[in-house]
């Protein structure tokens, strides 16, 4: 009589691999890597005027606010800072210092496109417009884009910010955090090389 092999049992078992980066963190990262592109695209046609022999910028433009746009570009950093700390304690489980941290890392978003918008405002006034010249031309496509997609973090944030306040993350649920920090720390990390670049 011959032996019945029973080959599901005998067969190795199958293991599914857990994937080494989560679907939507590698969605974020290829997004951000998409933008860097976008925005290196830019940087090098308005380094071409900018280095040129040409005396730039030109002449009749409005002095653009180099001290409080210095002073804005220390709040976005310290936004930053705020949403690092957040996180931070967010892993350690301190929920109110990570709610708190996370509201001042929205307020301090809010100030710097507040304070940006007041800077546009008066350079408008002083005649530096989009159709006045290359220069602001410029101007306004890199710094107005970097403040669209500070304004496009800002949307995310305050819904973070909500769902942090309704008890949604803790130190092992931080997905949408994580999501948020690393668009932010992308918008935050663009701002010095465009002040240093277009300002400076």
């Amino acid at each position: 009589m011959k032996k019945v092999v029973n080959r599901r049992a005998s067969s190795p078992a199958v293991t599914r691999s857990e994937p080494r980066m989560n679907p939507a963190k590698l969605g974020i990262l290829l997004f951000i890597c998409a933008e860097i592109m976008f925005f290196a695209g830019l940087i090098s046609a308005f380094a071409v005027f900018r280095f040129s022999p040409v005396q730039w910028p030109p002449a009749g433009q409005p002095r653009l606010p180099v001290q409080i746009t210095a002073v804005n570009t220390i709040i976005l950093l310290l936004s930053g800072v705020t949403f690092f700390l957040a996180f931070k304690a967010l892993k350690a489980a301190k929920d109110n210092s990570f709610k708190n941290l996370l509201t001042a890392t929205a307020a301090l978003g809010l100030i710097f496109l507040l304070i940006q918008g007041v800077e546009w405002i008066h350079l408008l006034q002083f005649g530096l417009t989009v159709h006045s010249s290359i220069f602001g031309g410029f101007f306004y496509c890199l710094v107005g884009m970097h403040g669209f997609h500070v304004a496009g973090g800002m949307v995310a944030l305050l819904f973070v910010v909500t769902r942090a306040w309704q008890g949604a993350y803790s130190s092992k649920v931080t997905l949408g955090v994580e999501l948020c920090r690393m668009y932010w720390f992308f918008v935050v990390g663009l701002w010095p090389v465009l002040f240093a670049l277009v300002y400076l």
